[in-house]
């Protein structure tokens, strides 16, 4: 919603800025305008939105954001977004859910989306299903980090899907790491608890973002609160905790009544999985895994290169948020991309005729996975290669980066990626064989740790959540361009395009 004081333009500047000017401008004019739009039609919807006493959608401030434009539902808005679509959704009798259906390749011919590959896990049968149009909505891969706000099945295989199938992967290097991940379990403490006056505290009991961050303190972008704690951790000011040194996120100010009503998941969160509880002790966090601000290259109308292929939502880059996400603007982004990736995907099935697959993909996806991995007679363990390369990722491709550390990671992935050619499945029965799921997701998962670091290692200069020790400084000159990864059997193809720039050249950025 925009209140009178607010303007998209405040929105856009915001969010080109608090994406260290990455971002393309011309998609965050077209997102801040229509944002405001799909938080309405949701409301239509009967999303729950958190009221003020005259009944208007109440608003938080947000890290990065100027104004207090946050539109929320206590501390459940993404949960309750889902539940409104989804409890929607499952009403329409023209909308059909292949539940328990795996996904494992799309079938493109001729530049053009023809269709796609799903085990059906009750039977562990390979199918192929035919398709006018294809929107990939598939979420991120945070997963390939030891430390992540991210679900176990989250390990983005729609990235990896469309990438093996043409489709280039953009801007990679550029891994969020939200500041409240509540440890030991990395559960995301959101961004709303700051909003509402929470604060970050070290060792000393000490507010250390006025170092940081003097105007913003803990409302600066989360790049910037991830590398204080960070550097506040590596300097030994740091909480001593049995799994580790942390940072305190201290609520007690805000008093019981408040905790209950604006952050009642939080609390309940905390005490249930941290064994804290926030109205009397603060919460032990560190930085975290959480968000991919690159993805599938896809336009402004989230067409990728491939006919009758979209991408919307966090797989996606469009790209809106450039080299950092600001809060909130995630799940806005997906109403509105989503709508429109809906309508124009539609528009395409409607002017399309369905076509022939050619069996030959369809038969050496089933080879690729039933006899290469389900097959597999080798001596090497899913379990064992999955741990390998997220200790790797978290030690080497972390808040802080190098060249020797790159350098050193992705050798390391590729010995990894060897070894799994070599890899068994103890199981090897066809109905929900998870442990071929999870072989299959492993696949995935190595080739976006492989990406990430190789567009890491290429881009010379820190700019907003990839900080290189090496190269400190934000390079405009050279590096005000995305990185565009496409895939060959050797390895990612590195290319360049550059930024759309509409309104705001980039300047110095500070908080």
């Amino acid at each position: 919603m925009m209140r009178k004081e607010d303007s998209y333009d405040l929105h856009a500047w915001d969010t080109v800025k608090g994406a260290d000017f990455l971002a393309d401008q011309d998609v965050v004019e077209f997102f801040v305008e229509h944002a405001p739009k799909e938080l309405v039609r949701l409301e239509h919807l009967g999303c729950p939105w958190s009221r003020t006493p005259e009944g208007k959608i109440s608003q938080r401030p947000f890290g990065g954001h100027s104004f207090p434009r946050a539109c929320f539902a206590a501390d459940m808005t993404g949960l309750v977004e889902m539940h409104t679509l989804y409890g929607r959704a499952i009403t329409q009798e023209n909308i059909k859910f292949y539940d328990e259906w795996f996904v494992t390749s799309i079938v493109v011919e001729d530049n053009i989306a023809k269709g796609l590959t799903a085990i059906e896990m009750r039977t562990g049968e390979m199918q192929a299903l035919h398709a006018k149009a294809i929107i990939m909505a598939t979420g991120g891969y945070a997963r390939i980090y030891e430390f992540t706000t991210f679900s176990h099945t989250s390990t983005g295989d729609g990235m990896t899907i469309v990438y093996r199938a043409g489709v280039p992967l953009k801007d990679m290097e550029f891994v969020q790491f939200h500041p409240t991940g509540m440890i030991p379990q990395g559960v995301l403490i959101t961004g709303g608890a700051r909003g509402e006056g929470g604060y970050l505290i070290n060792a000393e009991g000490e507010r250390f973002m006025k170092r940081y961050a003097p105007e913003k303190m803990e409302l600066a972008p989360r790049d910037i609160v991830a590398r204080a704690e960070t550097t506040e951790i590596q300097e030994g000011r740091g909480i001593e905790g049995p799994y580790g040194p942390y940072i305190a996120l201290d609520l007690r100010h805000l008093g019981e009544d408040k905790i209950n009503e604006r952050l009642p998941l939080i609390r309940d969160v905390a005490i249930k999985l941290g064994g804290v509880d926030p109205v009397e002790d603060p919460i032990p966090i560190k930085p975290a895994a959480h968000y991919s601000m690159g993805g599938i290259h896809a336009n402004i109308k989230t067409e990728t290169l491939v006919s009758g292929l979209y991408a919307a939502g966090e797989c996606s880059c469009l790209s809106a948020h450039g080299a950092n996400r600001l809060g909130t603007n995630s799940t806005s982004g997906c109403l509105v991309f989503g709508f429109v990736a809906g309508e124009e995907a539609a528009k395409h099935a409607l002017s399309s005729s369905f076509r022939e697959v050619s069996n030959d993909k369809i038969l050496a996806e089933e080879t690729r996975v039933f006899d290469k991995i389900l097959g597999g007679e080798g001596d090497e363990r899913v379990p064992l290669i999955r741990d390998e390369m997220r200790r790797i990722m978290s030690e080497k491709v972390w808040v802080f980066r190098s060249g020797d550390d790159l350098e050193k990671a992705l050798k390391e992935l590729l010995e990894l990626k060897r070894r799994f050619r070599d890899v068994r499945i103890e199981d090897k029965g066809r109905g929900f064989n998870t442990g071929l799921v999870e072989a299959i997701q492993l696949d995935f998962t190595l080739d976006l740790a492989e990406i990430t670091v190789a567009c890491a290692l290429a881009r010379t200069e820190s700019r907003g959540a990839h900080t290189r020790r090496d190269y400190p400084k934000r390079e405009d000159k050279n590096w005000l361009k995305h990185i565009l990864a496409y895939y060959t059997k050797q390895g990612p193809r590195l290319e360049y395009i550059p930024v759309t720039i509409t309104k705001w050249p980039p300047t110095m950025r500070a908080y």
